[in-house]
């Protein structure tokens, strides 16, 4: 990262965290599933024993499950809070991780010191791409692996993400996150440091116990950039956006009762090696 990057970052710290500091993270986290997490962490290639780090850990769901398999995993996170939870779950399961408070974008770790580096629905909110492209491969060793879990456009995710913008629109230059889930993005991103990329659409269930309405009110009590700009809309605006995801989140239910809701949805699975 140049000088000029590294101060225009510095500026921008306290706006990339205000977001993550509302809702609650973890109980959005929780409704997800361990088995998603670990669903992507046996796909990886990551022996024991080996030097792992999580970037954009929030609070550990991908990285406890790297830890049960026996790696040397550290968690990293801008988010104290978020940090805080993550390090109670590994302590509940007596597994030892070390959780780093940091940014993505300049990780505080030497050149080639990680086998693997992961990211899941994590360092794609990245606001700075590819400085989060540069310092993974800066912190990986020549022949380790970058895998990422990051929502597709076209899935659930990615289609409620674009409902806010009608009420919200990005300012000019924002990049979204959801370019993370665009194949051609990844491999843009990813060309000059890395090689053998290979990408996946992996298609989930996400269920919760609750009806379709609850479910939308729980996501946005819980979605922290949700809250941020809801807060900054006028009471009517408010209503017709949460209006506008209850309707959505009712018509995407697949569930046969009402006390349940089970939505498709899809991320891409980027699996990379450093060159």
């Amino acid at each position: 990262m140049t000088t000029a990057q590294a101060l225009n970052l510095e500026q921008k710290k306290d706006s990339m965290l205000a977001p993550w500091k509302l809702g609650d993270y973890g109980a959005l986290a929780r409704t997800l599933g361990a088995r998603e997490a670990e669903a992507f962490i046996a796909r990886l290639k990551c022996e024991p024993k080996a030097q792992a780090l999580d970037v954009a850990c929030g609070t550990g769901a991908a990285t406890i499950p790297l830890a049960r398999r026996g790696v040397s995993v550290t968690g990293l996170d801008m988010t104290r809070h978020l940090l805080e939870e993550a390090r109670a779950n590994a302590v509940s399961e007596a597994l030892s991780i070390r959780f780093d408070e940091g940014f993505a974008e300049e990780l505080p770790y030497p050149d080639a010191t990680f086998d693997t580096v992961i990211s899941m629905f994590g360092a794609m909110f990245s606001p700075h791409p590819e400085a989060v492209a540069s310092e993974v491969a800066r912190v990986l060793k020549p022949g380790g692996q970058f895998a990422m879990a990051n929502w597709s456009e076209s899935g659930f995710s990615g289609r409620m993400s674009a409902i806010p913008s009608a009420y919200f629109p990005a300012r000019p230059g924002a990049i979204s996150p959801m370019l993370w889930g665009d194949e051609g993005t990844i491999r843009e991103r990813l060309k000059n440091d890395f090689a053998h990329v290979e990408t996946t659409i992996v298609g989930f269930n996400w269920e919760l116990q609750m009806n379709a309405l609850d479910a939308a009110g729980f996501f946005a009590k819980s979605a922290g950039p949700l809250q941020l700009l809801l807060n900054r809309l006028d009471d009517q605006q408010a209503s017709a956006l949460l209006h506008d995801l209850e309707e959505f989140w009712m018509k995407e239910n697949r569930a046969s009762d009402e006390s349940r809701t089970v939505v498709r949805n899809e991320y891409l699975q980027v699996f990379a090696i450093r060159r």
